[in-house]
């Protein structure tokens, strides 16, 4: 026999999946999103007494219970039902974190299979496999918390039934459709607890899903916290980071750490000429370009404005003004006409070296001197310090 636990697991697992609630979702929306949900689980209901209270009707047709047995049985699953069903439609159950009320729904329906078990007990069994069913329902929404209780609840009801009461439990089978009732009684409940399982398994992987996708945003999220917007290059933030940690990693391994502070020559008199859309392109093309031409253990960060930051890691100060000299070249030889007709851009830098009483603030300003020192020797040149 089947009773009250059961949705429609192929119709609603994608929207039961949804309590990931998708970014963006607003309160309204999410509300409206539960009410459908939980209509689409009472009609399930509805759907599941109506198939309990026909094997019952099979017993009564056969005179193993009164007629009266089914419609009693129907009538006060439906009363359960529409209790919650007026609280879903209220928007009760929105208050509270589990706004099923699981253990209310839970509590509720077992106390009917109790009475229904103390009322007539020549079938009780059916009743009793009923409590599967609604288990594994509940299963679906309750805490750990939440399981415990109402398994105490259900044991403490079956250890009266079978422990201070004698009612004699029993399922008929001495004719054909008191056979056929029993075993559509099991049939049923088994068949219900399957497809609650499947909804199960439906809703773990839309969920996992979900956590992948999730995943995949923060990881995207944090990488755009970290880049600057315009260029893709690392932000002032990170790339200091990055400096910090570098001037660490250098002083624990020993080994050596140059940084090259970049500009770009007479920047501002390309963005008075040409317009500040040209400038930006000339930034990103400028960034592309140094990411295409330094190894993959270098770090490259917008500094401010058109400053950038270079960090060469395992990086003498010779070999890394012979690598700033040839992007500097690079960068002069690129075909700048291609933003505006006769736009030449050029570069200054200023090398350091790490030294053995640097701070961070204080590698910076030599890099920064040396870079002063390259403009006022009439720009396109690399300075060392």
């Amino acid at each position: 026999m089947s009773t009250a636990a059961t949705s429609l697991p192929d119709r609603n697992a994608a929207e039961a999946a949804e309590l990931a609630p998708a970014p963006g979702a607003t309160a309204p929306e999410v509300r409206a999103r539960r009410m459908r949900q939980r209509r689409q689980m009472y009609v399930g209901q509805v759907v599941s007494y109506s198939l309990g209270a026909s094997v019952l009707l099979l017993y009564a047709h056969d005179g193993a219970i009164s007629m009266a047995v089914p419609s009693l049985f129907w009538f006060g699953g439906l009363m359960i039902i529409g209790t919650f069903a007026v609280l879903s439609e209220s928007g009760f159950g929105d208050q509270f974190e589990d706004h099923y009320l699981t253990v209310f729904q839970i509590s509720a329906h077992m106390a009917l299979q109790m009475i229904f078990l103390l009322a007539v007990p020549t079938v009780g069994v059916a009743f009793i496999s009923v409590l599967f069913l609604i288990f594994a329902f509940g299963t679906l929404r309750m805490t750990s918390r939440q399981a415990m209780l109402t398994w105490s609840l259900a044991t403490a009801g079956l250890a009266f039934v079978f422990l201070v009461s004698d009612l004699p439990i029993g399922l008929p089978v001495a004719t054909r459709l008191e056979r056929t009732a029993s075993m559509l009684c099991f049939v049923l409940v088994i068949g219900q607890c399957a497809f609650l399982g499947l909804f199960g398994s439906t809703l773990r992987k839309i969920l996992y899903r979900r956590s992948i996708e999730l995943k995949a945003a923060y990881q995207r999220i944090e990488e755009l916290a970290e880049l600057d917007e315009l260029t893709g290059s690392y932000n002032r933030r990170c790339i200091m980071r990055l400096l910090d940690a570098e001037i660490e990693r250098s002083r624990e391994t020993a080994k050596s750490f140059a940084i090259a502070l970049i500009d770009l020559d007479w920047f501002k008199r390309i963005n008075d000429a040409h317009g500040h859309p040209v400038g930006d392109e000339v930034l990103r093309t400028f960034a592309i370009t140094i990411f295409a031409n330094i190894g993959p253990e270098d770090r490259f960060g917008r500094y401010g404005g058109e400053e950038f930051l270079l960090l060469l890691p395992n990086t003498r100060a010779d070999a890394a003004a012979r690598m700033l000299e040839r992007l500097r070249g690079i960068v002069a030889d690129l075909d700048w006409n291609t933003f505006s007709s006769g736009m030449n851009v050029t570069i200054s830098a200023g090398v350091a070296s790490l030294r053995d009483n640097d701070t961070a603030d204080s590698f910076l300003a030599r890099a920064d001197s040396a870079l002063y020192s390259a403009k006022a020797q009439g720009r396109n040149r690399i300075a060392t310090s």
